[in-house]
């Protein structure tokens, strides 16, 4: 290890299990000290039966690192500003925000119910806004009284939100606005010292375990592409003073991949200095189409 986070504080949200684990892990092994933020909930979201932030916490601490462990919700403005006052009454500061929580309910449209499109958008896009929300005002009262911090927000989106996935509405949008929101915080609050980045990891977690079933290291190989180890290096990167600079960017994470997504931008284009006719438009934009790039398919599509 390079010790590329050493004296910094990070929080890492839904680190319980999965990606968020992985990366409250490999912070630890870095020099990072962690709050390690998990509600206990199960895939669905309902309450689970005790929280395994604690024990991530406790595994930290027993192979040498520091951490401690956070169970409120983060998708409500008291747990967010407790998460926040945790990891400033604890160490002290507050240097990167690991936005990561989140959970499935898997419906195609017609038969989404609205509980669950309110429970997913709460928990992925809610529950990256108000740690960001509670962690900017403090970035900023530091800047303000001249302590202008060297911090770091990384959001977790998804394929899902970058190109759609069927049976997955409510995910899908959810994560398509924490790009949205990513790209907002990066604009906003890079005059006190903030840089927010996004990744769209593919690892095999509780939500994921059966898309990725089959996608399983090969024998004798010694490399699992769908661990969610693979994806916390970057994460840890993007997290430490060493990615000065690097602001506003959507990652994509599998395996041993990495790659910077490219949004949307200006294609072909017609002006025709004047409004256009209903009439007139069709065969306008059927010649724009054909010489614009083809969408990405949609995941199931």
């Amino acid at each position: 290890m390079t010790g590329i986070c050493e004296g910094r504080v990070v929080i890492v949200t839904g680190a319980g299990r999965g990606l968020g684990r992985a990366h409250a892990l490999a912070f630890a092994a870095e020099g990072a000290r962690v709050v390690v933020n998990d509600l206990g909930v199960g895939l669905d979201g309902t309450p689970g039966p005790d929280s395994p932030a604690g024990q991530v916490a406790d595994e930290i601490r027993a192979a040498g690192g520091e951490a401690v462990a956070h169970g409120g919700d983060i998708a409500t403005t008291d747990g967010a500003a407790a998460l926040i006052r945790t990891a400033l009454e604890t160490y002290g500061r507050l240097d990167t925000l690991v936005n990561n929580a989140g959970f499935l309910r898997d419906r195609m449209l017609v038969n989404l119910e609205e509980d669950d499109w309110d429970a997913v958008v709460r928990v992925h896009l809610k529950g990256h806004f108000l740690p960001l929300k509670h962690a900017a005002a403090h970035w900023r009262a530091e800047a303000k009284a001249g302590r202008l911090p060297d911090a770091r927000i990384v959001s977790t989106s998804s394929g899902a939100g970058l190109l759609g996935s069927v049976g997955q509405g409510n995910y899908s949008a959810a994560k398509a606005g924490i790009v949205g929101l990513t790209l907002v915080a990066a604009a906003e609050l890079r005059r006190y010292g903030v840089q927010a980045n996004a990744i769209a990891p593919a690892a095999r977690t509780r939500m994921t375990e059966r898309a990725f079933a089959e996608t399983m290291a090969a024998p004798g190989a010694g490399f699992d592409a769908m661990a969610p180890e693979n994806v916390s290096p970057l994460v840890v990167w993007l997290g430490s003073a060493g990615s000065a600079g690097v602001t506003g960017r959507v990652f994509e994470a599998e395996g041993g991949r990495i790659t910077v997504m490219e949004g949307w931008r200006p294609g072909p284009t017609a002006d025709k200095g004047a409004r256009w006719d209903a009439g007139e438009v069709g065969e306008t934009v059927l010649k724009l189409l054909a010489r614009a790039e083809r969408p990405g398919a949609a995941y199931g599509g």
